[in-house]
């Protein structure tokens, strides 16, 4: 059971950067990478060129990652070397640190996405978090719309909590929070908490998330450790969300 937890927790994180392919309700289908959302249109990179759809003409937005071949295809996860000192923990390859209570380990299990850069859980593996980052070439608002396009098709009944600005490392931000349950996991209730601290084009993402009935107990450890996050040095090659 731990390991199904585990497994759908994670991929209800995940921001995947593989194309989509998108039903409108006249039947069209459209294969592309969404590169930008706004209240009522989604903008749509496909082979010949940009589409920008209405929400309300769309009928489904699949995300072909489930699939064998597309993840055969898919860049390999970067090998990670970080180690935690204390309550320091330091990412030698993706340069940068965080704060850590003392219950908290390195988790290599979770590590397993080309985006991630970061993996960390306590020890009774109950509470997680991923630092993610990865190349996008749109705003930080609709960034923040294909995180909720993802995590409303990971999650049932997915409900967004709350959104506010945040400062990280200097560089200004959003935290959100939402909940919802995890289908593969008899529909256990989970709630996250989500920073986005955009640097240019490149989007570093803190996900971290527990079962509903410890959130609210572990929320402030959850946002020391984000805003501990301090970059120590250029940013390494990171995923391609979007293309220019």
């Amino acid at each position: 059971m731990r390991i199904l937890l585990t497994a759908s927790l994670l991929i209800a994180a995940a921001l995947p950067a593989c194309a989509e392919e998108i039903a409108l309700k006249d039947g069209t289908k459209i294969v592309g990478h969404m590169t930008a959302v706004q209240t009522d249109k989604i903008e749509v990179e496909t082979a010949y060129g940009k589409m920008l759809l209405k929400r309300s003409d769309i009928l489904t937005i699949s995300f072909p990652e489930n699939n064998a071949a597309a993840k055969k295809d898919a860049p390999t996860a970067p090998i990670i070397e970080d180690a935690l000192q204390g309550a320091q923990y330091v990412n030698k390859t993706s340069k940068f640190s965080l704060t850590l209570p003392p219950e908290w380990k390195i988790n290599p299990s979770l590590a397993h996405l080309p985006t991630m850069i970061g993996a960390l859980s306590t020890r009774d593996e109950l509470r997680f978090l991923l630092v993610s980052r990865e190349d996008y070439t749109g705003s930080l608002e609709s960034y923040k719309g294909l995180l909720e396009l993802q995590s409303r098709k990971g999650l049932g009944s997915y409900e967004e909590l709350s959104e506010s600005p945040i400062t990280i490392d200097g560089k200004p931000g959003l935290l959100l929070s939402y909940r919802g349950t995890l289908p593969k996991a008899d529909n256990l209730p989970v709630q996250f908490l989500v920073a986005i601290i955009p640097s240019g084009t490149t989007f570093t993402r803190i996900a971290a998330w527990c079962v509903e009935p410890l959130f609210h107990e572990t929320q402030p450890a959850f946002e020391r450790i984000m805003t501990s996050y301090r970059s120590t040095g250029p940013a390494s090659q990171t995923a391609h969300l979007a293309k220019p």
